[in-house]
C-alpha cells in the first residue's frame, strides 16, 4: 500500500442549502463516485474517505490521520460560511492537508476585497459597488450584474441577474435579500466579452504549473439568454446553461496569457493560497479582459472547469488530483 491520505469531503446525510432541494442530488453522489474511481488509479496512495460531520471533529481528535487530502468545500455540516473552519479545525490538531487555509480561503472568499486587491497591484477589474444589507440602490449604468459578495458555486445568479433598468435591478435586489438577508451585494458593470479560467497548481517555494487557459463557448447557446454561467449551469441539466455551454481552449496571443498569467501568480503569494487555485476573467466590450473572481478551493470534480484545463494539458481526472497530492505533499513534507 502507498502513502496514507484521508479524503475530507461535505456530508450527504446533512441539508445542504446551496443545492436544489436543499440537499445532496444524485449528480452530487455520482460526482463523489468518480472522484473515489480517480483517485483508486492512484497506486502510490491509500485512500480513506472521511464525510461523516456528526461526530468530525471526534474523530479527527481520536484518530489524525496522516494526510487529508481536503475536499469539504460545502463547510463543516454543509455550511458553506464554515468552509474555513474545517481547515482551521485541521490547522489545530496538527493535521497536514491539501488546499489553502483558512486565511486563503476566508480572505479570496469576499470577491469585492479580492477585487480591491487585485486593483491595488494594477490588475485590470469591473466597476462595481458594494451594498450592505438595508442599502439602496445608488445611481449605475446599465447593462449591470447583481450578485452576493461571498456565495460560492454561483448560488444565486441566474439570467435575472443581468439588469437593463432600474426596475429590474430593484426586482434582483429585492430576489436576492429575500435569499440571503444578511449579506452583502455587489452591483458591478456587465462584461459582455469573452469569459477565461485560469488554473494554477503548485506554491510559490516551489514553483507553479499554469494550466492551459479556458473559455467558455456560449456559441450554441439561444442568443435570447444572458452569457453568464449562473446557478442553473451547476445544478438543472434540464438548462440551457447546463446543455449548451462548453468550453474551449482560450484563444489569446502570449502577451495576454503572461500578462494574465503574472496577475494570478501575485493574487496567489498575496491572498496566501495554497496548492491550486482557479482565477476567473471577462473581458469588456472593448476586449480589456478583468479580473471577476479567485477560487481557493475549486470544484475537484470531474467535468468542473479545473478538470476542463487539464483536459487540454493531456491529464486525466486522476492527473488533476496527482498534480495536486503531489503540490500539497511537497508542501507539507518537503517530499518530492
Amino acid at each position: 500500500m502507498g502513502d496514507s491520505v484521508t479524503v475530507l469531503l461535505g456530508d450527504p446525510r446533512l441539508p445542504d442549502p446551496t443545492k436544489p432541494g436543499g440537499a445532496y442530488t444524485p449528480d452530487d453522489l455520482d460526482q463523489v463516485e468518480r472522484l473515489k474511481r480517480a483517485l483508486g488509479e492512484l497506486d502510490a496512495y491509500s485512500f480513506e474517505y472521511l464525510a461523516d460531520h456528526e461526530d468530525l471533529i471526534e474523530r479527527l481528535r481520536a484518530e489524525p490521520p496522516e494526510f487529508v487530502l481536503n475536499f469539504c468545500d460545502t463547510g463543516f455540516r454543509n455550511h458553506a460560511a464554515r468552509e474555513l473552519h474545517v481547515c482551521a479545525l485541521l490547522e489545530l490538531l496538527d493535521i497536514p492537508y491539501s488546499g489553502s487555509g483558512p486565511v486563503g480561503i476566508g480572505l479570496s472568499s469576499d470577491k469585492a476585497l479580492v477585487r480591491a486587491v487585485a486593483r491595488e497591484h494594477g490588475i485590470a477589474v469591473p466597476r462595481e459597488v458594494l451594498l450592505a444589507p438595508g442599502d439602496d440602490l445608488p445611481p449605475i449604468s446599465y447593462p449591470a450584474f447583481i450578485k452576493a459578495n461571498r456565495t460560492d458555486g454561483s448560488f444565486g445568479i441566474s439570467a435575472d441577474s443581468i439588469v437593463r433598468d432600474e426596475r429590474q435591478a430593484s426586482d434582483c435586489l429585492r430576489r436576492l435579500r429575500l435569499e440571503l438577508p444578511d449579506d452583502d451585494l455587489i452591483v458591478q458593470e456587465f462584461l459582455c466579452g469573452a469569459e477565461y479560467g485560469v488554473g494554477v497548481v503548485g506554491n510559490p517555494s516551489g514553483g507553479f504549473t499554469f494550466l492551459p487557459m479556458l473559455e467558455v463557448d456560449y456559441s450554441a447557446l439561444d442568443s435570447s439568454l444572458p452569457r453568464l454561467l449562473g446557478y442553473d449551469s451547476k445544478t438543472d441539466p434540464t438548462s440551457p446553461y447546463w446543455t449548451d455551454v462548453r468550453f474551449r481552449e482560450a484563444r489569446l496571443g502570449t502577451d495576454a496569457r503572461d500578462r494574465i498569467g503574472a496577475g494570478c501568480a501575485v493574487l496567489f503569494r498575496r491572498l496566501q493560497l495554497r496548492d491550486y487555485a482557479r482565477f476567473d476573467f471577462r473581458a469588456d466590450a472593448k476586449g480589456e479582459i478583468r479580473l471577476m473572481e479567485v477560487n481557493a478551493n475549486p470544484a475537484w470534480c470531474w467535468d468542473g472547469k479545473l478538470a476542463h484545463m487539464a483536459g487540454l494539458a493531456g491529464l486525466s481526472h486522476a492527473g488533476l488530483l496527482d498534480r495536486i497530492l503531489q503540490a500539497a505533499r511537497r508542501r507539507c513534507f518537503g517530499a518530492a
